[in-house]
């Protein structure tokens, strides 16, 4: 059974997250942040992992603690749910096409954290929410769940477009890197015998 819940809680904010990563890309993801969850909706639908995930909030601040301790809850949660990472293909790489934006993503399951993020917003919002925090979050996940990613824009000049394509893509990856490889049984997909 490869399902992990987290629960934090700060100062700042409460998380919790739930995942399936057998599922069939349901999700519940109620983070009073409604881009935010628009964008959380895409990542679970695309990767089929089920998501519920609640978050509260400094919001009379900024959404920035919010975002930013979803993506950490959801990396800690991968990490619980993958285990020893015994079976899984830990490599996924996606171009995700939506209308003028195109993003790529490739990211590694290696216990290695790392982000390349070469991705422009043409805007400073989406609605009343910051674009920055689109990297914030991908930069808390890929540090909290152990993952080289890589993410590219290849074109776009709709912010909305960009950062559902990243998104999307993103998910797609993982979907990929998540799956149990099939001529691998049991075996650990590194030669250190660890990740």
């Amino acid at each position: 059974m490869r399902k992990a819940s987290i629960s934090r809680k700060t100062a700042e904010t409460a998380i919790e997250v739930g995942i399936d990563l057998d599922g069939s890309g349901l999700y519940d993801n109620q983070t009073g942040v409604g881009f935010f969850d628009h964008m959380l909706d895409q990542l679970s639908r695309h990767s089929l992992i089920d998501m519920t995930i609640r978050a509260e909030g400094d919001y009379h601040i900024d959404d920035h603690h919010t975002v930013e301790d979803t993506g950490i809850a959801i990396g800690q949660a991968l990490v619980k749910a993958l285990g020893d990472k015994r079976g899984i293909r830990r490599y996924g790489s996606c171009h995700l096409p939506m209308d003028d934006a195109q993003v790529r993503a490739a990211l590694d399951l290696s216990a290695r954290p790392f982000l390349i993020w070469n991705v422009a917003f043409p805007t400073e919002k989406i609605g009343s929410f910051d674009c920055e925090l689109v990297r914030e979050f991908f930069q808390a996940l890929a540090t909290h769940g152990g993952i080289t990613l890589h993410v590219d824009q290849l074109h776009g000049f709709n912010s909305h477009h960009i950062a559902e394509a990243a998104f999307k893509a993103v998910a797609r990856a993982l979907r990929e890197a998540v799956e149990p490889d099939p001529r691998k049984g049991d075996a650990i997909p590194s030669t250190k015998g660890a990740l």
